[in-house]
């Protein structure tokens, strides 16, 4: 028998018959790894555990508490929940797509009969009953045509779609059981490793996501390979019901939508009040770091937005319109008009680097179907900056914007994690002007010894960028700060400045954004609070409330003490019982009760509760006024 050498992810070699699985190479490792194995890689290539190896090769084998292995482990569920449903519905079922999704999977049916949250128990059930069954997953391949026929002989016109739309001559099925269906794979060993699972909803979806297409009904679902993290992803869930921010906005009266507006979000005055804490925060710190705040129009002449790239490669993001018979667009982003102001003047190389930034407001056209409360507007505030320097000065201005969102985040209680993406299909410029750009942001990560991930083809359209993603309390993954080295919208505005030669020279461009949309990080801090915001940032910081009326004076003349010296303060005059006011501040997620009565009014002091610490007892109003100045000039996050 011919021997072949197996290359582990550690270096090491190991030499096997031709033939040998990847299952079998798990087991030679430990018996233990074996037991684990789902699925290898094989020179790059996912591939089943019982794979044949026949010649030399790189091998890593896959387990399910890798990032591959569970995307491999919700797939094969995917199939699992589409066999029961095949089964419960019959013949009457078209399958269309099923992947895994990021915590979790769906799969697409075209059925006449309405499913209903109601009949995923059933669902369940059978797939409860499959998996008992311990079904092997097989997988086959047929030339293309045998797979058109086998697919039009069973009537599965999606699957026939994306047939005929492959260049491959040759096609992948996967069979468990009577159930087949068309797929890449490669799939869990067999029906029986699917451990933990839930379905969680039905929604409907477009097939191939177009509007011209036939609706299909989706099946949502989850699955770990513990009952216990199942458990606790569905309490999480719960968590997060509880702290959506469209609920909490109503509940605290923060902002609202309009179907006059769609998309558009309301500000009411308490919503204001952590709009503009959040804005004077962010100014107070890009002064610490140098950046000078500049105001761009809102609307420009569209002959902009098609020098800049936007208006070919962002059209249908933007909205449109005519003044005095010629074409303006409605800003989507801010650069344009940042380009515009550095081009107002010559520069000088003394002067760099330059740091403009901007809270403008920018308007996008996003799908009714994809708004979402404050997250996903179609109006936004971005807290941008365009950075101008010198090409040396590149890495130390990617190092400073870095640290700057450092600091930013650490005040809410935010980590985040960092990903690189590199250059997309609809990329402007060359090659080498990408790699160059590439190179400096990953420069300066690795200079700050950050972990990141390289993020293939996510890039800008004129540059490569260094994506923030926040983690909030719940664990969940948020997109907001971003950093954008740009070597091509100076070439493409001929922007330029007097180098210490004399002569004209090129700068370099960074854009960043540290919030992002200022509503999305608005929409994320309530549920990342769940409504109970830092001192610094909540709409009401102290109520003040009177025993009976008699006290109403003493109330006013301590709200007065603790405005006069810049905290939001309110008394709650209304004719109700103290226990009944303390309860309604803390629904209201108000920091701090002061609760006066005779006592306080003889002694000229407030009894004070805290939100979640309780009652602290009796204070003299200049110490309380002292410690929570000190709780907001620090920003405590409360968290």
């Amino acid at each position: 028998m011919k021997e072949i050498k197996v290359i582990l992810p550690d270096g090491s070699e190991r030499r096997y018959r031709a033939g040998t699985t990847v299952k079998d190479v798990a087991f030679d490792i430990g018996s233990r790894l074996g037991k684990a194995a789902i699925a290898g890689k094989v020179d790059g290539k996912l591939v089943d555990v019982d794979y044949p190896l026949e010649n030399d090769v790189q091998l890593s084998i896959i387990t399910v508490d890798s990032e591959e292995g569970l995307e491999i482990y919700r797939h094969s569920a995917a199939h699992i929940m589409a066999q029961a449903v095949k089964r419960i519905y019959g013949k009457d079922v078209k399958l269309a797509i099923g992947p895994s999704i990021e915590d979790g999977f769906y799969y697409d049916f075209d059925l006449a009969e309405r499913i209903t949250t109601e009949d995923l128990s059933k669902i369940e059930a059978e797939m409860a009953r499959i998996i008992e069954e311990d079904l092997k997953f097989k997988g086959y391949q047929l030339s293309r045509e045998e797979a058109l026929g086998k697919l039009k002989d069973v009537d599965e016109i999606y699957k026939v779609e994306l047939v005929e739309d492959l260049s491959d001559e040759i096609v992948s099925f996967y069979q468990q059981g009577e159930f087949e269906d068309l797929c890449r794979g490669p799939h869990l060993p067999s029906t029986g490793y699917l451990k933990a699972f839930k379905l969680m909803n039905v929604a409907g979806a477009y097939w191939r996501g177009s509007e011209n297409n036939p609706m299909l009904q989706r099946i949502y679902g989850t699955a770990f390979p513990k009952q216990k993290e199942l458990e606790v992803y569905l309490h999480r869930l719960e968590e997060a019901k509880k702290r959506d921010h469209r609920k909490i906005g109503k509940e605290l009266d923060l902002f609202s939508v309009s179907e006059y507006a769609p998309g558009f979000p309301f500000y009411h005055p308490k919503g204001m009040v952590i709009k503009n804490e959040l804005i004077d925060f962010w100014r107070q710190e890009h002064r610490k770091a140098s950046y000078q705040e500049v105001g761009t129009p809102l609307i420009m002449n569209e002959e902009l937005w098609k020098r800049s790239g936007h208006y070919d490669n962002y059209k249908e993001n933007m909205y449109f319109t005519e003044i005095d018979d010629q074409g303006f667009a409605v800003k989507p982003m801010n650069c344009p008009g940042a380009i515009l102001v550095y081009k107002s003047r010559m520069h000088s190389y003394r002067e760099f680097p330059i740091r403009m930034a901007e809270l403008g407001l920018v308007h996008r056209h996003e799908l009714s179907g994809a708004l979402h409360g404050m997250m996903r507007v179609r109006a936004f505030t971005q807290d941008d900056a365009h950075i101008f320097m010198l090409p040396e000065q590149i890495k130390d201005e990617i190092i400073n914007v870095i640290k700057l969102i450092d600091r930013i985040y650490s005040v809410f209680g935010f980590q985040y994690r960092v990903e690189l993406s590199t250059k997309p299909e609809n990329a402007m410029g060359s090659d080498e002007i990408w790699d160059k750009a590439t190179d400096a942001l990953r420069n300066a990560l690795e200079v700050l010894d950050l972990d990141f991930k390289v993020n293939e083809g996510d890039g800008a359209f004129y540059g490569p960028k260094i994506d923030f993603h926040l983690k909030d309390c719940l664990g969940r993954e948020w997109q907001c700060g971003t950093i954008q080295l740009d070597f091509l919208m100076p070439e493409r505005f001929d922007l330029n400045y007097i180098g210490a030669d004399g002569e004209e020279h090129r700068p370099v461009m960074i854009h960043r954004a540290l919030y992002g949309s200022l509503e999305r990080f608005i929409g994320m801090l309530i549920e990342h609070y769940a409504g109970a915001f830092p001192v610094w940032l909540a709409p009401i910081q102290v109520e003040v409330i009177p025993v009976v009326e008699k006290h109403l004076e003493y109330a006013f003349a301590v709200e007065k003490q603790l405005t006069d010296a810049g905290i939001r303060a309110e008394v709650d005059s209304r004719s109700e019982k103290v226990g009944y006011k303390i309860r309604s501040s803390q629904v209201n997620q108000i920091p701090y009760m002061l609760i006066v009565g005779d006592k306080e009014m003889e002694k000229g002091t407030v009894s004070v509760r805290e939100r979640r610490e309780g009652d602290l007892g009796d204070i003299i109003i200049s110490d309380f006024k002292e410690r929570i100045e000190r709780e907001i000039v620090e920003r405590n996050n409360n968290l």
